[in-house]
């Protein structure tokens, strides 16, 4: 059998930051083990060919932070030139930054004669009103029917999320092209298990929860946590509105951000303005210190606009239910995000413009110790399902599925 060949089109790869491009990188680095040559085309400062372990990394000039519409525009053709100078190989994955990389696998897979999985982090261009772009209906309409048409044309669309795979069932998909595998959490946050591992898993659980109560009695402020990128899809106003309410009745409670994003410019004027000293702003962190991050946090929360269910599944869940903490989503009660948090009743789903709302149920957190170990309980149970290997595993199997029998022929 002939050693298979993949590659990966992204604008983001490790060390350039997003969440699309850290997954990417786990995964590339998984289909090398196992014996692909791998290759993915990304961005960087400037133009240079390196290696990651077994993967070997293309990248083109393209700024980190592209500015509107010409500088998306421009870093998704000399990523597609950039693919089609390279010879064919036997599959080729596009994500979704920038947006329309489903119609360069299209075009690839048709020069090339190469198989296309589209991985579907994000719908586009449905996902626009949310991010507060507007288009004529007509040029919303084209560039959907184009979108759809390359994703059609795949061999495989994996998406992110299960409300994903309901928003494009209603344009006709196959059921049988479309497969849900779950985004999964930063590999810092996720130990290997050892020998005794079942006994510190125990012995850790009691720790954490005398931890809590200790903390909760006489400690340090009660930490809740908001660590990863604010985008446009991911509005800020509920958690402001329910801060200024904290400031005033628990002085005790703090609410720190993590990351970076145009929201976090936001926040630190609307600190400033509303003298919210409960509210605390961290740069990114570096991974060796994000399981200690992750762990300081006692509730972590996730913002989502409501009008993007289906269309966009936030990953920083994933790495807070790896840690065992309790998460409030604000945002769509229909979507992956509310759905795995209320099966694994792991914390709780609040709308948007529901301050008030959110400002008790962390109250409630604070003060209830049985309400937040039972949350904390959930959190775990969770961690046990959305592992890393799982996707990676499932991942693999599908990519099979699709190439084995042009490497038999």
């Amino acid at each position: 059998m002939r050693r298979p060949s993949i590659l990966f089109i992204n604008r983001v790869y490790p060390p350039v930051r997003g969440a699309s491009g850290r997954v990417l990188r786990d995964l590339a680095r998984s289909f090398a083990r196992e014996g692909w040559q791998v290759t993915v085309i990304t961005t960087g400062a400037k133009a240079f060919t390196e290696r990651d372990g077994g993967v070997r990394v293309i990248r083109v000039k393209g700024s980190a932070k592209p500015r509107g519409k010409l500088g998306y525009g421009l870093v998704f053709v000399k990523l597609l030139f950039a693919a089609l100078r390279l010879p064919k190989t036997h599959m080729v994955v596009t994500l979704t930054d920038p947006p329309f990389l489903a119609v360069a696998g299209q075009i690839l897979s048709r020069f090339k004669k190469n198989h296309h999985i589209h991985w579907c982090h994000d719908v586009y261009p449905d996902v626009f009103p949310a991010l507060g772009y507007k288009y004529p209906d007509f040029v919303m309409r084209f560039l959907k029917n184009r979108v759809r048409a390359a994703m059609k044309a795949a061999d495989k669309v994996i998406v992110i999320g299960r409300c994903m795979a309901r928003h494009l069932s209603y344009d006709g998909f196959d059921p049988k092209q479309i497969t849900v595998i779950p985004n999964w959490p930063d590999m810092e946050l996720v130990k290997p298990p050892s020998e005794d591992s079942n006994v510190q898993l125990a012995v850790s659980a009691i720790e954490g929860y005398r931890a809590y109560e200790e903390q909760r009695k006489h400690g340090p402020k009660f930490r809740v946590l908001y660590a990863g990128n604010i985008g446009r899809a991911h509005p800020v106003d509920t958690i402001l509105e329910a801060a200024e309410i904290l400031h005033e009745s628990n002085p005790d409670i703090e609410i720190v951000f993590v990351g970076e994003g145009p929201g976090h410019d936001l926040i630190n004027h609307e600190r400033a303005k509303r003298h919210l000293e409960n509210i605390r702003l961290l740069p990114y962190q570096p991974a060796s210190r994000l399981k200690d991050l992750m762990e300081s946090g006692d509730v972590h929360l996730v913002s989502m606009d409501e009008g993007a269910a289906g269309m966009i599944v936030p990953v920083k869940l994933y790495s807070a239910l790896a840690v065992h903490r309790p998460c409030i989503l604000i945002g769509p009660a229909q979507c992956e995000t509310a759905k795995v948090i209320e099966d694994f009743k792991a914390g709780s789903v609040i709308a948007q413009g529901q301050a008030q709302i959110l400002a008790d149920e962390i109250r409630q957190l604070r003060e209830n110790s049985d309400k937040w170990f039972a949350a904390y309980e959930g959190a775990k149970a969770a961690s046990e399902v959305f592992v890393p290997q799982e996707s990676i595993n499932a991942w693999m199997q599908r990519a099979w599925s699709v190439v084995d029998q042009d490497l038999e022929t």
